[in-house]
């Protein structure tokens, strides 16, 4: 099992790399849009889609993705999207979570189909502008995530009490993700503190927050991007578990599907660019 999520690990790494290596931006869109694609087919999958229909519901999020290109939205797409990201996820992912495990099937299959599909869709256009800003900006949003996830483990591990959602992820704690959190507090301060002292080809996702909003209104903006990180884990359990499914998929061998990798990035990205954009100019 480990040498096989290596493997896995190590060839997608060096799929992205050279996707990002090139100045063109489409190899990067075109590789992306088939691993949402597969997210999407996935997703279908887990909320009874049928072997033909999450087949088909895949070709649609490619589809929309290429009908995005053709539209000019790889480097720059409408700032609303972002903001009916935060919106689908805030609200939908909240009464999601309160409603829990059992309720989830009881939304008839079409509108849960609908709700995932426009949020992987959302979550590529924002991976598109994001690698358009600049790597140093894409790479900090994912190692956002990545330690918000870490330090979360490590946190909850050590301190972890109270229980986050016994019933959709027993090993999730309160602890945890204060932990998470205190982690992302101070990455942001360390890369604040390298965007400064380095000619990045971009800023990261915290100098520009910092920025345009100020260190108060920063560091909750970040707080928010870790809560959101958390959502979008909880929320992929929780389908799951009313799945009955432990993993979203096989399609990586040793690390399951997609969405088991991407699921805390999907309301992160899209949140991401909506909150660069507050207090700009």
């Amino acid at each position: 099992m480990l040498k096989q999520r290596i493997i896995t690990a190590l060839a997608l790494v060096g799929l992205l790399v050279a996707a990002l290596a090139i100045d063109n931006p489409l190899p990067f869109a075109l590789v992306t849009l088939f691993l949402t694609a597969a997210a999407g087919w996935e997703w279908v999958s887990l909320n009874q889609g049928g072997k033909v229909v999450s087949v088909l519901m895949g070709i649609v999020v490619a589809a929309v993705g290429l009908l995005a290109l053709l539209a000019g939205w790889k480097t720059e797409a409408p700032v609303g999207l972002w903001w009916l990201a935060v919106a689908l996820w805030g609200v939908g992912g909240f009464f999601a979570l309160h409603s829990g495990p059992a309720a989830w099937p009881s939304l008839p299959k079409p509108v849960r189909w609908t709700l995932g599909l426009v949020a992987l869709c959302l979550t590529w256009l924002a991976l598109l502008q994001a690698r358009a800003i600049g790597i140093n900006y894409l790479l900090s949003v994912f190692c956002l995530v990545w330690m918000a996830d870490v330090a979360a483990y490590f946190g909850g591990r050590a301190f972890g009490k109270r229980k986050l959602a016994p019933s959709i992820s027993p090993g999730k704690s309160w602890e945890g993700v204060w932990s998470g959190m205190l982690g992302v507090l101070l990455l942001a301060l360390l890369w604040m503190w390298l965007d400064s002292r380095f000619a990045f080809d971009s800023d990261s996702v915290f100098t520009r927050l910092q920025h345009s909003l100020g260190w108060l209104l920063c560091a909750i903006a970040l707080l928010a991007l870790c809560g959101l990180s958390v959502v979008g884990d909880l929320l992929e359990s929780l389908v799951k578990r009313a799945a009955g499914a432990k993993d979203s998929s096989r399609l990586l061998p040793g690390h399951g599907g997609v969405l088991d990798r991407i699921d805390a990035l999907l309301p992160v990205l899209p949140a991401a660019m909506a909150l660069i954009t507050l207090g700009a100019g």
